[in-house]
């Protein structure tokens, strides 16, 4: 099959996260958990480039820094699970539910499906298709914008009036937002049999994963004498790595330099998820380690994955203001620590009934999870929680260092 993606784009993006290493530009990554091939239609891609888009601006309108836009999108089929299997009422002990590329989420589907490999090519070329369109359409790219709804934080009194004008403002600056974006992909690079089949070689003579533009490596698959480390270190593409709590120091000063050896800046991100409460006793160590190694790295936090709880009924949710509160906590720590959050990683869908997450102006609390929890895997914040997520971000990234 031919690649999805061009080693020009993945160039491209590197020079632009290099911007977000210097603090001359912040990242926004966000998308669905676990992608589904019933996604890839026009109206739900269009919800979820809106979503992102629309956060992107809030960020750039409040902070007056140029933001960049990534998508958890056109590949985040996979996902990896604790367990190979789980027992199913009714089914016994069935393999558990792995992502589109690997088996279906009903149980009578779970058995693995090589040929669904061949359906996530096509949903992702399908998907990139779509973005790269409606990039090319200024009137349809300005309505993204202009479709902002701030109502839930308008009626606040802790954002109010603010809000109003916030949204106002994108609206009358729709030609010129639409104008100055781009929007690249990322998925977590799980699958190395599929990885490794849409790796070429490209006219630089380097190797490039040409599914997407990004690719990052996730906590339970980052050790360093295993296949996920060999494998990144041989592409050129843009990297990430994810770590948890349990990443020592001496780990993490090893990690950049066995995937950065070359010192490029924007060619690695670090994406630290360890829960809100946990940053200040974690993250000064991860900073002074990689600060020592004197590799550049875009400093990324990923609110979300530290922060799922169990809530009435068995359903996996996220409170946003732990979300919020772990964003902040490590933008704190960085400045601290003369260092720079060069980017936010959050699960959030474009969709405005979504119930999966609780909190936020839009009122929602753990007895309306089951009224439209539709997720998959992990709970996702809907659009207005997506957008409260970004006001707030961007008041910390706006306040002065000692207020923050």
């Amino acid at each position: 099959m031919p690649p999805l993606v061009t080693a020009g784009e993945c160039k491209k993006l590197i020079s632009m996260m290099a911007e977000c290493c210097r603090g001359e530009r912040f990242m926004v990554l966000g998308g669905d958990c676990a992608e589904k091939f019933a996604y890839c239609e026009g109206d739900y891609l269009s919800k979820q480039c809106e979503v992102l888009f629309q956060m992107s601006a809030i960020v750039q309108m409040m902070t007056g820094k140029p933001t960049l836009t990534i998508g958890r999108m056109a590949g985040q089929y996979g996902k990896p699970r604790s367990s190979p299997k789980e027992k199913v009422e009714g089914y016994g002990e069935i393999y558990s539910y792995k992502g589109e590329n690997i088996n279906g989420y009903e149980p009578k589907d779970r058995n693995w499906d090589p040929n669904r490999l061949l359906e996530g090519y096509w949903h992702s070329a399908a998907t990139l298709n779509y973005m790269r369109g409606l990039k090319a359409d200024a009137s349809e790219m300005e309505g993204l914008f202009k479709s902002v709804d701030m109502e839930p934080l308008k009626t606040s009194p802790d954002f109010g009036a603010a809000a109003a004008l916030l949204e106002a403002s994108i609206k009358s600056q729709a030609p010129v937002l639409a104008q100055g974006c781009d929007i690249f992909t990322a998925h977590e690079g799980m699958q190395l049999d599929l990885e490794e089949a849409l790796t070429r070689k490209a006219s630089d003579g380097a190797y490039y994963n040409l599914s997407t533009n990004l690719l990052w490596i996730g906590d339970r698959t980052r050790k360093l004498t295993e296949g996920h480390i060999e494998y990144f270190k041989g592409i050129a593409n843009p990297v990430g790595c994810k770590t948890g709590p349990t990443m020592k120091p001496e780990e993490i000063a090893e990690l950049v330099q066995i995937l950065n050896p070359n010192k490029i800046e924007g060619k690695l991100m670090i994406i630290t998820r360890y829960g809100a409460g946990k940053v200040k006793g974690i993250l000064p160590a991860h900073i002074k380690a990689v600060q020592a190694t004197g590799v550049p790295v875009v400093w990324q936090v990923d609110g979300v994955h530290g922060n799922t709880k169990s809530a009435k009924g068995g359903y996996k949710t996220r409170a946003l203001d732990d979300i919020v509160a772990e964003c902040l906590e490590t933008l704190e720590v960085h400045r601290e620590c003369g260092s720079i959050l060069g980017g936010i990683h959050l699960e959030v869908t474009g969709q405005r009934g979504v119930t999966e997450c609780i909190g936020g102006c839009c009122g929602l609390g753990e007895d309306d999870l089951p009224r439209q929890y539709e997720t998959y895997c992990d709970p996702r914040l809907n659009y207005s929680q997506a957008l409260e997520a970004a006001v707030r971000v961007a008041r910390g990234l706006n306040a002065p260092a000692a207020a923050a």
